[in-house]
C-alpha cells in the first residue's frame, strides 16, 4: 500500500511540475511579439516626398522592431484613390495609409479646423499645433471609424492655379468653377469666395482642366509638376488661403494589437520621418516652381486681406460647436 501512494504521490507530482513548465514555455511565447506584415498605401508617386518619407518611416520601424513588423508598399493608386484605400484601411484590407485632413472632415468634424482659411498666421504657428497636444486628441476622434492618426506631413500652402485669368482678387473667383477636395470646409471657402466649387478627385483634375469642365483648382506647386496641371493651367496666384496636413493613419485594430514597444517604435519613426520629409518637402516646393515656370507658368502675388474678410463667416460658424470653439480657441492660442 506504500508503495501504491509513493508512486501516486510521484505521478502527481511530475504531472504539477510538467504543467509549470508547460506554463513557463507559455509566458514566454506570450512575452515575445508576434511578427506582422502590413500593407502601406497611397495614390502619389514614387518620385513624391510622400512616398520617399513613407518608405523612410517603414524602413525605420521594421529597423526599430528587429524585423517583427515588415512592410509591402503599395504607391500610384495601385490599389484604389485616397478615398477607396481609406476604406480599405477602415476594414482591415490596408493597414496605413496617408489621408489629406480635409478628406477625414467626413469622418470627424474635429479634422475640418484644419481647413478653415488662415487658421495659421504663420508657417511657425502652423508646426506648433501639429506637433500639440491638441492635435493629439483630434488623432483619436475616429477611434470609433476604425482608425486613428499617428503623425501628419506638411503638405504646404494651398492657392488657386487656373487655366487663363489669375486670382488677384476674390472677385476674380466669380463665375469659376473650382476643384476643391470633398470637403465642406473648402466647398464653403470658395463658395464664399465667389467661385463655383467642384468636387473631384485629384486624378480627375488634368483632364477636368482640359476639357474645360473646370477652370481651376486649389493646391500647392507641385500639383502643376507631378499631377502636369502646370500644362494646362498657367496662372498660379499665391493666396495660400489654406495649409491642410497630410495625415498618418492606421487601422485602430491593429493599432490595439501592438505591444507597447512596438507603438513606441511607430511614434519614434514617424517624428523621424517628418523631420525629414519637412526638408524633402521644401526642396520640392522650390523645384516644383522652377520646373513651372519653364512650362509657362506665371507666379502672382495676392493682397489676402480681402480674402480673409470674405471667409470670416465660416470661422464664425464653426465658432458656434462648443468642441470646434475649443480647439480654434487652443490653436490660437498657440501663435507666438
Amino acid at each position: 500500500m506504500k508503495k501504491l501512494v509513493m508512486i501516486t504521490v510521484s505521478l502527481i507530482l511530475a504531472g504539477v511540475l510538467t504543467a509549470c513548465g508547460a506554463g513557463g514555455d507559455a509566458g514566454d511565447a506570450g512575452a515575445e511579439e508576434e511578427s506582422k506584415s502590413l500593407k502601406i498605401a497611397h495614390n502619389l508617386s514614387e518620385d513624391h516626398p510622400i512616398h520617399q518619407a513613407l518608405t523612410t518611416f517603414t524602413e525605420s520601424v521594421e529597423e526599430k522592431t528587429d524585423g517583427t513588423i515588415t512592410f509591402e508598399m503599395f504607391a500610384n493608386g495601385v490599389l484604389g484613390s485616397e478615398s477607396e484605400v481609406l476604406e480599405q484601411v477602415q476594414n482591415g484590407g490596408v493597414d496605413i495609409t496617408k489621408v489629406s485632413a480635409g478628406a477625414l472632415e467626413s469622418f470627424s468634424k474635429e479634422y475640418g479646423v484644419f481647413s478653415l482659411p488662415y487658421i495659421f498666421t504663420s508657417d511657425e504657428h502652423y508646426r506648433d499645433v501639429m506637433e500639440s497636444d491638441v492635435v493629439e486628441e483630434i488623432y483619436q476622434s475616429t477611434e470609433d471609424k476604425g482608425f486613428v492618426g499617428l503623425s501628419y506631413f506638411d503638405s504646404g500652402a494651398r492657392s488657386f492655379y487656373t487655366k487663363d485669368t489669375p486670382i488677384e482678387t476674390p472677385e476674380d473667383l466669380e463665375g469659376k468653377k473650382i476643384r476643391v477636395m470633398d470637403s465642406q470646409t473648402a466647398i464653403d471657402m470658395v463658395d464664399h469666395l465667389g467661385g463655383t466649387p467642384t468636387p473631384l478627385g485629384y486624378n480627375e483634375i488634368y483632364t477636368a482642366l482640359q476639357q474645360g469642365v473646370i477652370d481651376g483648382a486649389e493646391s500647392n506647386p507641385t500639383a502643376l509638376t507631378t499631377g502636369q496641371h502646370g500644362e494646362v493651367a498657367k496662372n498660379f496666384s499665391y493666396s495660400e488661403h489654406t495649409n491642410i496636413p497630410d495625415i498618418l493613419i492606421i487601422n485602430n485594430d491593429l493599432w490595439n494589437e501592438l505591444s507597447d514597444e512596438q507603438k513606441q517604435a511607430f511614434n519614434e519613426a514617424a517624428n523621424e520621418t517628418r523631420e525629414e520629409h519637412t526638408e524633402l518637402w521644401n526642396q520640392a516646393i522650390e523645384d516644383a516652381v522652377t520646373e513651372a515656370e519653364e512650362m509657362g507658368v506665371t507666379f502672382n502675388e495676392v493682397d489676402k486681406e480681402p480674402f480673409i474678410e470674405k471667409v470670416q463667416p465660416i470661422h464664425e460658424e464653426f465658432m458656434e460647436d462648443d468642441r470646434l470653439a475649443e480647439i480654434i480657441t487652443q490653436i490660437k492660442e498657440l501663435d507666438k
